[in-house]
């Protein structure tokens, strides 16, 4: 063995609950994840495990996301989208036009009810599937920073960078009921000090992207293949720019493969109205179901000139190019070996909705990937702690500040299109503070439930989402209505708190729309 391999995913979705509504469009957000991503993962690792594979991957899962799996609303709302997907297939097979979209019909009706079967079996807790890997050792979970607030941007309010890490550990140990010992920050934000307030909260290790150890204060030794130590004691692994390169390039990386399924043709588009209206958003607005009959086929070509999908073909791309990353890997790490003469640590960090829902075939990459790596000697797949566990020395340095969004900075999350949020966001952070702080003795249980819920409000304002769904100009919006709707609904508590008129059936409402962290307490925003 000459060196380590740590697969580590990042899973997040902002949180979106809206129980006052029997469908809401950017639920489905979820369901797609749920059903493209997480349960075929969670498939795959079953697979890997009854057959023996080591697969060892680091994987986050956000408070927001944690709420959604548990938030009995949505897991009746899956289990309705789920069955009117097949619904959908039975109609999709009898009009079939040729005999691929028959099979393909029948393909994606087998796919809907193995997700279904797969769900009830896990009594709709996806959490319980990630935990049961969790225990066996091959996943290791870890969590991220509360409602993703993105860290770099609210380092002149400690208070708030300090609640975010804090809520963002006891949101893991509500569901999991133990400690995580690393966390994914939001965008891989980091700024010089905040190893510190992650150390405070018993975190072990956190990420970075690569430029955050090519600037730091010293030269890494190792560039970016292996861990290192902050001064404050706590560890930073870095991402390995290659292995991003290969896997997420959206121009040379291996999704892009013209045998692989084309994402954006999808029957919610394609069928006559009348017919998909039932299956698409009740506004009328048409969205993606799900059900795609194309391949990629050729990137020059339109989407209506694209050829059928074929599963094989697919299945096939996805083994030829999870042995040359394998190969790639082997020779990566051979030729780091050779220059460092230690065992380097390749980390290869991603999206996990980037393997399942923009790649269709991700999952079996991954599978094909971790069964052939274990079959070879040079090269172990560790996760993160099991890393930390391996060397007996690290080298102390402070990394640069950074990100992993473009640019390798902030400038996704502060623009001239999204600067406005952080007007309000400050504002109502040091509002939140001053309160939390003069009442942190308060006794009376209907002001502690209107401070709880302030925060909670203040909280989903923080979250990164909003501005990077301006920046990239898709659910626009959605994104300004929640940032109005959260500011408003903080203020209007605000001053029902201040003049001692609440309106406990407004409170009721807010609380059950807004439901995220069920157990907070406001005095986290003390002083």
């Amino acid at each position: 063995m000459i060196g380590y391999f740590s697969l580590v995913l990042h899973s997040h979705l902002p949180y979106v609950h809206h129980p006052e509504h029997d469908s809401f469009l950017e639920e489905r957000w979820f369901f797609e994840a749920v059903i493209e991503s997480y349960i075929p993962l969670l498939m795959t690792f079953d697979r890997l495990a009854r057959d023996g594979i080591s697969f060892k991957v680091t994987i986050s899962l956000t408070p927001p996301l944690l709420e959604m799996m548990k938030t009995k609303s949505l897991q009746e709302k899956f289990l309705t989208h789920v069955t009117q997907l097949i619904e959908l297939c039975d109609k999709e097979i009898v009009h079939a036009r040729t005999l691929e979209e028959k099979e393909l019909a029948l393909f994606y009706k087998n796919r809907f009810t193995q997700v279904l079967e797969y769900y009830k079996s896990l009594n709709c807790d996806l959490t319980s599937g990630f935990k049961k890997h969790s225990l066996d050792g091959n996943i290791e979970l870890i969590t991220c920073n509360a409602t993703h607030g993105f860290l770099p941007l609210m380092q002149h309010q400690p208070v708030a960078v300090n609640s975010q890490i804090k809520l963002g550990v006891r949101a893991f140990q509500e569901v999991f009921g133990f400690p995580p010992k690393g966390m994914w920050l939001a965008e891989c934000g980091y700024y010089p000090g905040l190893d510190e307030i992650l150390k405070r909260h018993e975190l072990r290790f956190f990420f970075v992207d690569s430029h955050a150890l090519w600037y730091a204060d010293e030269k890494p030794k190792y560039d970016v293949y292996r861990p290192v130590m902050t001064p404050s004691g706590v560890f930073a692994f870095s991402r390995d720019p290659e292995s991003s390169e290969q896997v997420w390039s959206a121009s040379t990386g291996y999704p892009g493969d013209y045998r692989y399924r084309e994402f954006y043709r999808d029957i919610g588009f394609d069928r006559d109205f009348d017919y998909i209206k039932p299956y698409i958003d009740p506004s009328g607005a048409r969205v993606n179901t799900g059900i795609k009959y194309y391949k990629i086929t050729s990137k020059e070509l339109p989407l209506d000139g694209k050829s059928f999908y074929n599963r094989d073909d697919a299945l096939t791309a996805a083994k030829e190019h999870a042995l040359d990353f394998l190969d790639k890997k082997l020779t990566q790490i051979q030729r780091l070996y050779e220059l460092f003469d230690q065992p380097p640590v390749v980390v290869a960090p991603f999206d996990t909705e980037l393997f399942g829902h923009w790649w269709f075939e991700g999952p079996e990459f991954l599978e094909y990937f971790f069964r052939e790596a274990a079959k070879v000697r040079s090269m172990k797949p560790l996760t993160a702690s099991e890393v930390l566990e391996k060397f007996d020395s690290f080298q102390i340095l402070t990394p640069a500040a950074s990100s992993w969004g473009n640019g390798g900075y902030n400038e996704t999350w502060l623009n001239g299109r999204n600067d406005w949020i952080y007007i309000h966001m400050n504002e109502l952070s040091d509002r939140m503070e001053k309160l939390a702080s003069e009442f942190k003795d308060e006794h009376d249980l209907l002001k502690i439930r209107v401070l709880n819920q302030m925060l909670r409000e203040l909280l989903l304002v923080q979250s990164s989402d909003w501005a990077f769904i301006i920046t990239t100009n898709t659910s626009v919006e959605y994104a300004v209505n929640r940032i109005k709707t959260h500011v408003k609904r903080f203020l209007d508590l605000e001053r029902q708190f201040l003049s001692n008129n609440i309106d406990e059936e407004y409170l009721s409402q807010i609380e059950q729309m807004d439901a995220i962290f069920p157990w907070i307490d406001y005095r986290v925003y003390s002083r």
